[in-house]
């Protein structure tokens, strides 16, 4: 407990630093690189702030977020794509069990594309989605547009709501996030699951 407000507390004096930088735009950047490659904490808690507090810059930050996401994806889809063998052993171990892993992979062998963008919105470390679309050698374009999608959707929904609702928002979001990402996964998996029709 004292731990998570210690945490808590850091990313609050971070985002109040953030605010007038200079380098509030590449700080964003490398924020979103490292949430989805290395530090599964999600991004919204110095986004949304930041975003209130700057709302002349909410759409390059919104921008700039998913840039950062998506040289995140790339360089862990060749994680897995080069290094899996040789580093495997240790993500698994750091993110998930080998058999959640399996269970990935093969996901993401029969519906990739539907796959990472579900894993691109929903709370779950977006690691898995890198990791799985390199390690199975997955088509890099078809994995790049699914990141985009879903982290476009993550984050310029961020973007829209404190457009909409200023100060307000980060209340909403809190009391809203969970009923949002389950509507907008189960439109997801709906959307995929007509693609299986046609």
């Amino acid at each position: 407990m004292a731990l998570g407000k210690t945490v808590k507390k850091k990313v609050k004096n971070k985002t109040k630093q953030l605010v007038n930088s200079k380098y509030m735009l590449k700080s964003m950047t490398v924020a979103s690189f490292l949430e989805s490659t290395i530090v599964p904490i999600p991004l919204e808690a110095v986004m949304v702030p930041l975003m209130q507090a700057r709302r002349d810059s909410l759409w390059k930050i919104a921008l700039v977020a998913t840039l950062g996401c998506v040289i995140g994806a790339v360089f862990g889809y060749a994680l897995g794509y080069y290094l899996f063998d040789l580093a495997g052993e240790w993500v698994i171990e750091t993110f998930f069990s080998e058999a959640q892993f399996d269970n990935v992979k093969q996901h993401m062998q029969e519906q990739g594309f539907w796959f990472v963008i579900t894993l691109g919105i929903a709370p779950i470390p977006f690691q898995v989605a890198m990791l799985a679309a390199g390690a199975t050698h997955y088509s890099l374009a078809l994995f790049l547009l699914a990141t985009i999608i879903a982290r476009s959707l993550r984050y310029f929904g961020l973007a829209i709501v404190v457009y909409y609702a200023g100060d307000k928002a980060e209340q909403l979001i809190k009391r809203y996030k969970m009923k949002a990402v389950i509507a907008i996964t189960l439109t997801v998996l709906l959307l995929w699951w007509i693609s299986n029709l046609l």
